[in-house]
């Protein structure tokens, strides 16, 4: 019989835990402090580069991997579940509209399909939040598990996605209380 690492015999009993505490409490969230940092689809966080050296650099429009084991390899921008990243927006009806209402009339001539929320999307150790885990962060929103990184490891670490690398930036690293939904 082979024997399980101590890390994946840890791995194991928490799934095991925590699908136990679900069932037994019959709840629809658990509740769990998690470290969370901040990645956007620049080349300083995801690794890529802009044109080719194979091409002198001509095809400076295409992008592609500069490190890891794809390096060279054309960088497409999805996520590890084949998903176009994105940041929460939280839609018309939200405390935004609430406190900025002039700008109602705007979002809905020019931007209609900004009336409707769509969650963001999180990069998470899938070994513990396999894809398609819902979890709502405070300061951030609500978002899905639609991502992985290699740093993103354990059920205490997530990695939230920004359009831009200020806002990024901006949220740095933080500890907060996670709700995390049951799929």
């Amino acid at each position: 019989m082979a024997y399980m690492s101590g890390q994946r015999l840890a791995r194991a009993l928490s799934m095991v835990l925590l699908c136990s505490m679900l069932f037994a409490a019959g709840c629809a969230h658990v509740e769990r402090s998690m470290e969370t940092t901040a990645y956007c689809g620049c080349k300083k966080c995801c690794g890529w580069t802009r044109g080719s050296w194979k091409y002198l650099k001509l095809n400076f429009w295409n992008r592609y991997y500069a490190s890891g084991p794809d390096a060279g390899r054309p960088y497409h921008g999805k996520t590890a579940s084949g998903a176009t990243p994105r940041q929460y927006y939280p839609g018309l009806f939200s405390v935004d509209s609430l406190t900025r209402p002039w700008v109602i009339p705007f979002r809905i001539v020019f931007f209609p399909w900004l009336l409707l929320p769509h969650p963001g999307t999180i990069a998470a150790d899938t070994g513990y939040y396999p894809f398609g885990t819902i979890m709502l962060i405070p300061g951030y929103g609500k978002g899905i598990v639609e991502d992985r990184g290699s740093a993103i490891q354990g059920p205490e670490r997530i990695d939230l996605f920004y359009d831009s690398h200020g806002d990024a930036l901006a949220w740095g690293r933080r500890r907060v209380s996670v709700t995390i939904e049951k799929k």
